[in-house]
């Protein structure tokens, strides 16, 4: 763990307000594809981890329940990651808290309020509360739906058809970027890789789909 740095008094956080702060919270953390992302040089400013977010990250990293534990470990493992890669971003870990705010959530809403920062996320609720209170949120599931390449009614493609869609017939395969097809009487094709016809495309807020049959 870093070592503890002196508690940042609240009343002087403005003069902290020229920094461009991006905000993480901890399950961008956990995610991990943030480390990534700050290697592209597409974020600008600095990274900011307040104290709360990586005592989260640690209690969860201690927890009893063994999926909590591994997910907690990543998040320490993708932030140590960070750190050692201050090339294209700075980072820093500042020790504030907000005593009187339950939820590590509320308090990063208010410390980006505070700062004039931006909260990076993959949260659905903190992006929609955040939203609310008038703090920008960079959300890297948009960001990634964002950067996916466009697929046009018509196009073809080989994929494998890994299981069955919840219609009857329907067979379901996925890109290399986790996308879902779902391919017209692909059920016969079961465990085939096959050329399809991509017939329409669904963007939603869980992701994109797209719908296709066999060639």
């Amino acid at each position: 763990p870093p070592a503890e740095k002196p508690k940042v008094n609240l009343v002087k956080l403005q003069e902290h307000k020229n920094k461009n702060y991006k905000l993480l919270d901890t399950n961008v953390i956990i995610d991990g594809r943030i480390a990534d992302i700050c290697k592209t040089g597409f974020l600008e400013g600095t990274l900011l981890i307040p104290v709360f977010v990586l005592e989260e990250l640690q209690y969860i990293a201690d927890s009893s329940d063994t999926l909590r534990r591994v997910r907690g470990r990543r998040g320490l493992d993708v932030l140590q990651k960070i750190r050692e890669d201050e090339s294209n971003m700075e980072v820093e870990i500042m020790n504030v808290d907000f005593e009187e705010i339950q939820g590590v959530d509320s308090k990063l809403v208010r410390l980006a309020q505070k700062l004039g920062g931006k909260i990076i996320t993959n949260d659905f609720n903190l992006n929609k509360v955040a939203q609310l209170r008038g703090v920008e949120v960079l959300n890297i599931n948009e960001l990634s739906n964002a950067v996916k390449p466009v697929v046009i009614p018509g196009e073809t493609m080989r994929v494998q058809v890994v299981k069955d869609g919840k219609e009857p017939g329907q067979g379901v395969a996925y890109l290399d970027d986790g996308t879902m097809i779902v391919i017209e009487n692909g059920h016969r094709y079961l465990s085939r890789t096959i050329s399809v016809e991509v017939t329409s495309a669904l963007q939603t807020a869980a992701g994109r789909m797209i719908f296709a049959k066999p060639r």
